[in-house]
């Protein structure tokens, strides 16, 4: 093609023809590509000081100026970091060895739909956009088990937040519900986390086991405690998990992970009356009571205490539950120890007395 009208070789005074606008080669949602074809070689003879300099221009939408994005020599141009669907306009400038310009009509370019990601698709299911979920899905370019940045996939981040619908279109459109994070940690345990008591139900029904353990070893139940929610763990219980899994690292149960963490009294009698033994010990030989007078766990050490626990255990040095309250300076801790062991002397000292059936059994 021969964009330009003949031009004299020698330039002398004469005014440079009109050119044709860019021709618009590939586009995509963030690139323009312009190119300009000067087959009238006899513009390139001789130094390129003499040659024709093409410059591209820019149109400003709301000032309704030009600016120039390129200027050089070359036959061609991608204007890059556009935005998708968006309407852009280019003119071509040419300019000749001796300073004379012209100017070529406009042309009008729009960038294409932006191409469906992953991104897109984990901003819809953090919105909770069930119909947006839907057509990216749809469309197939996306894959239902592509991870955010945080190595979540789309069930993680749906479980996490509750939403129930997304996590049953994620799950018919083929999302793996054993699928770990970089923790370790699946969609199970960041459901029983967060407390999502119905979302739990579903991922058991769509085969998401209680055996599973992140890299530290822990179970859902282990993430459950953490969160607190009794109904959660209730449930939890009665469908089969086991309470007293220790977890790989520490060797915590999930009694002791409350111990150590929460300190929820609520969540420990639920654990206990489930069956949880309140003197195992840890990789440490730490049990939960220890744990707890660490913690400053007041409510739970008595709970402990009642249900139990020894409280003549020692740690890995020798020291006892009070020389430990005391060693951290838990002055309320100190006195409730001090009163169960008053408590426990009493007892020892007065045995409560035996009657009805007992006595009997006794003169015998």
């Amino acid at each position: 093609h021969i964009w330009f009208d003949e031009i004299p070789p020698a330039w002398g005074k004469h005014t440079i023809p009109k050119p044709h606008p860019p021709v618009v080669g590939e586009v995509t949602h963030h690139s323009i590509q312009l190119s300009w074809d000067l087959e009238n070689t006899a513009q390139r003879k001789g130094p390129q000081e003499q040659w024709l300099k093409m410059s591209i221009e820019e149109e400003d939408p709301k000032l309704h100026t030009y600016g120039t994005i390129y200027t050089g020599y070359a036959r061609q141009h991608v204007i890059e970091g556009l935005q998708p669907r968006t309407t852009y306009r280019f003119r071509l400038k040419i300019t000749s060895p001796t300073g004379e310009c012209a100017y070529s009509p406009a042309v009008s370019v729009s960038t294409t739909r932006e191409p469906m990601s992953g991104e897109q698709l984990h901003r819809a299911v953090s919105m909770n956009d069930v119909e947006a979920v839907l057509k990216i899905l749809q469309g197939g370019h996306v894959k239902v088990d592509v991870p955010d940045k945080l190595g979540f996939t789309a069930l993680m981040v749906a479980s996490q937040k509750g939403y129930d619908r997304l996590a049953k279109i994620l799950v018919q459109n083929g999302t793996d519900v054993n699928q770990k994070n970089g923790s370790g940690k699946d969609s199970l345990m960041l459901a029983c986390f967060a407390g999502h008591l119905d979302i739990i139900k579903y991922l058991r029904e769509q085969g998401a086991s209680w055996e599973v353990r992140d890299l530290g070893g822990c179970t859902a139940l282990h993430w459950a405690v953490d969160g607190g929610h009794c109904e959660v763990i209730e449930w939890m219980i009665n469908d089969g998990c086991q309470v007293d899994t220790k977890d790989t690292c520490l060797e915590w149960t999930p009694l002791m992970r409350v111990s150590a963490v929460t300190g929820n009294k609520d969540v420990a009698s639920l654990l206990i009356e489930a069956g949880a033994d309140v003197n195992m010990k840890d990789k440490d030989g730490k049990t939960p009571l220890m744990v707890a007078v660490l913690n400053n766990h007041e409510e739970l050490i008595q709970l402990l205490l009642d249900k139990g626990a020894d409280a003549t255990v020692k740690n890995e040095y020798g020291k006892g539950l009070l020389e430990m309250a005391r060693g951290f300076h838990r002055h309320s801790v100190v006195t409730l120890l001090e009163e169960n062991k008053r408590k426990l002397n009493e007892n020892t000292k007065f045995p409560p007395p035996v009657l009805g059936s007992q006595a009997r059994e006794v003169t015998k």
